[in-house]
């Protein structure tokens, strides 16, 4: 069964102050949702990057890597105005885009959007596999400090690159950290319902039935 599925939670910060959102349950809800889809997928948390700036490759522990290009730096601690790392010590700050280029196809991806939208800025995905998916993240307007999570997969439309618009670019830093891939045998298929299971289960009875009684009248 094909799996095409999106997940989005959001938590609203405190403004630009110091140290931020001590929780954001939303987000947190989002990332558990789009994980439980998955089984052995990789985090980059940035931890291993300072200092560091795009282009450089991305490490995925037991997923694979990828480069990322575009205006992008880590930052360690607290920006003092509004961004912050949701694990560790370092996250990722862009003002304008940057893309992140995978090794093989793809079928999930995941990450925290941390002090989007406070000047303005709707983040805007593009999902490339040859096609684009894109998504408009309704950030804009959001208060300072607020965090976000997205995820998507889709196991049928495996992508290479994801690019990440800015509405307000050069006005509106955001910041990223933990982001997540999967491979597309780390995609755990749905569950059939019940009426599906008893309903094969039941051809299969009825086909079992019907061979004993050719064995029968043999």
């Amino acid at each position: 069964m094909a799996v095409q599925l999106s997940f989005f939670g959001q938590d609203v910060g405190p403004g630009e102050s110091y140290p931020g959102l001590s929780s954001w349950p939303n987000s947190s809800a989002a990332e558990a949702n789009f994980l439980v889809n998955l089984s052995g997928v990789g985090t980059e948390t940035f931890e291993s990057k300072t200092p560091w700036f795009a282009p450089g490759v991305l490490v995925f522990p037991g997923a694979g890597t990828a480069t990322m290009t575009g205006d992008a730096t880590v930052v360690a601690g607290h920006s003092g105005a509004g961004r912050y790392p949701i694990s560790g010590t370092n996250w990722v700050e862009t003002s304008t885009n940057l893309a992140i280029d995978f090794d093989s196809p793809m079928a999930a991806f995941g990450f925290y959007g941390i002090d989007m939208g406070d000047f303005g800025g709707n983040l805007i995905l593009h999902f490339i596999d040859g096609t684009t998916m894109d998504f408009t993240l309704g950030t804009a307007g959001m208060a300072g400090g607020s965090v976000m999570y997205f995820g998507y997969i889709n196991d049928q439309n495996l992508f290479n690159r994801v690019e990440f618009g800015n509405s307000a670019s050069g006005t509106d830093f955001f910041g990223f950290d933990d982001m997540t891939i999967g491979s597309v045998e780390m995609v755990i298929p749905p569950i059939p319902d019940a009426g599906t299971t008893f309903g094969l289960l039941g051809l299969a009875l009825v086909g079992l039935a019907a061979a004993n009684r050719k064995l029968r009248n043999a």
